[in-house]
């Protein structure tokens, strides 16, 4: 056995993995290079050079065991940490994903608009003696033909061209027509070309076999980093904030904009503005509720069933069993199950009652449901370590109280309750910070609602933190990405303190010290 850890099978197996994941890392930072992901290639190389080093020499062993965790500490939690905050810091929403140079190309790109006789050519698309991308054009009315490309025009005449039956012209002196192949292959290129017509006007295809005369509206000036409206005058400037702003009306942007670091905005305007203070201190509140309300009934309906499980009742493994299934089924198939149950018309819950209750389409009745299906869900969790908790509690004490003449309820609510919280405490910790981010429970239950979108409202009443972070994100037409991170960097501070002070407070952790 002996030397089959230490022989050279178990080298070369050693090497064999290490060299694989190697090439497999190589591969996926030629792939991040080849996407200008160039933080992740940056990364990778880093993995690959440590593991090379780590595994392959004998450097230090207890290495060997620290670098995969450390790598995937750093790819899967601190990547993501730093990735939000820095995202928090830019404007970075639809219409401001791009960098600027792709803006600028974008906006003058979209900057025209057709001439008001709405004037068109029949095209034949091919290259002119120069071997440029160009067109034969063709009036058929007045029997004009010229060729044109993006540097030059040339005017020719009928005797030079070829038509076809419905005079078209489709061969012309000094223009080669490009094959069917060559055609659909460089239709993208023949796209964004602005054939020359007459200044300032210029032709460009409106498939491969029209083109529409267009003039420019909007003109970069590079030197002062301004657009100018050639037919109003106006004027656009960077307004700071990742789009150009009409300098007369600041109401007016051009789009697309681009992706502007704008550093602390977004955490000043969830203080300053109020269409995103309001509804951002309506959903923290209510989280705070939601989150509180969930562990106070999830712990006490567990420790009641764990204390009426403690006694010697007959067929109390049967009623074990029970309890736990709910913590056993997937808790997505419970959410949409409860979801059903409490539809309006056809569920469970209103024929079993009598009732006629809309309760995704009341705040209250909705949260209610919520809190209901919460507490189906997680109650068995807590009845398990409660149920441990209190097997690890010596009996001794409660006998020499009850000695001493302590009624069951002193014993329970002086000795059994602040040991069982002292064990529990830590959990009740963290179940309140996973409840904090219940995000499957509102996407899945009620959506966030009842809410009132066609009056602008992005938050519903069931809206969690986590939850109301998502639509901000990706819920809109307009998804606000730099916003979202912003808010999720201040849940994450809110649960990080909360969960320190928890553990603070319940004095969990003096006993390592």
């Amino acid at each position: 056995m002996k030397a089959l850890y230490h022989g050279k099978t178990t080298k070369f197996a050693k090497y064999v993995v290490v060299a694989l994941v190697i090439a497999i890392l190589a591969m996926l930072v030629q792939s991040a290079f080849a996407s200008h992901e160039y933080e992740i290639a940056a990364f990778l190389t880093v993995a690959l050079i440590v593991i090379a080093i780590v595994y392959l020499t004998e450097i230090s062993i207890p290495f060997k065991f620290l670098i995969p965790g450390a790598l995937f500490l750093f790819a899967f939690v601190i990547g993501p940490i730093v990735y939000t905050v820095v995202m928090s810091t830019f404007q970075y929403q639809t219409g401001n994903y791009i960098s600027k140079p792709e803006a600028i190309l974008k906006v003058q790109a979209l900057g025209v608009a057709p001439d008001k006789a709405g004037t068109t050519f029949d095209v034949l698309v091919g290259r002119n003696s120069a071997n440029e991308y160009a067109i034969l054009a063709s009036d058929i009315l007045t029997r004009r033909y010229f060729i044109s490309s993006s540097t030059s025009k040339t005017e020719l005449f009928p005797v030079d061209v070829e038509v076809n039956s419905d005079g078209i012209a489709q061969k012309g002196t000094g223009f080669t027509p490009l094959s069917g192949e060559e055609r659909l292959a460089s239709d993208q290129e023949f796209a964004e070309i602005r054939f020359i017509y007459n200044e300032p006007f210029f032709i460009k295809l409106e498939g491969s076999s029209l083109g529409a005369v267009n003039q420019r509206i909007l003109e970069y000036k590079s030197d002062r980093d301004v657009f100018v409206n050639l037919q109003s005058g106006d004027v656009y400037s960077d307004s700071g904030q990742g789009n150009y702003v009409n300098e007369a009306d600041k109401e007016e942007i051009l789009q697309p904009g681009w992706r502007s670091p704008i550093w602390f905005s977004h955490y000043i305007d969830l203080f300053t503005n109020d269409k995103v203070r309001k509804p951002l201190i309506g959903v923290f509140i209510w989280t705070i509720i939601f989150a509180a309300l969930t562990v106070l009934t999830q712990f006490s309906l567990g420790l009641l069933l764990a204390l009426a499980m403690d006694r010697k009742i007959h067929g109390r493994r049967i009623y074990r069993s029970i309890f736990i299934l709910p913590y056993a089924m997937p808790s997505v198939m419970s959410i949409l199950i409860w979801g059903g149950m409490f539809n309006t018309e056809f569920g469970a819950i209103n024929n079993l009652f009598g009732t006629d209750i809309a309760w995704f389409q009341s705040a209250i009745f909705a949260r209610v449901a919520v809190i209901v299906v919460n507490l189906w869900l997680g109650f068995p969790y807590f009845y398990l370590i409660t149920s441990g908790a209190l097997q690890a509690i010596p009996s001794e004490l409660s006998e020499a109280a009850s000695i001493d003449g302590a009624s069951p309820r002193q014993i329970f609510s002086k000795i059994t309750l602040p040991l069982l919280m002292q064990i529990v405490s830590p959990l009740l910790v963290a179940s309140f910070a996973f409840n904090f981010n219940n995000f499957n429970l509102i996407y899945l239950l009620t959506g966030g609602g009842p809410s009132s979108p066609l009056d602008g409202d992005i938050a519903g009443a069931t809206d969690i933190l986590i939850s109301y972070t998502y639509k901000i994100a990706f819920g809109t037409n307009v998804q606000n990405l730099g916003l979202a991170s912003a808010i999720s960097v201040i849940i994450f501070i809110i649960i990080a303190s909360i969960s320190l002070y928890g553990i603070r407070k319940s004095k969990v952790l003096d006993s390592f010290s």
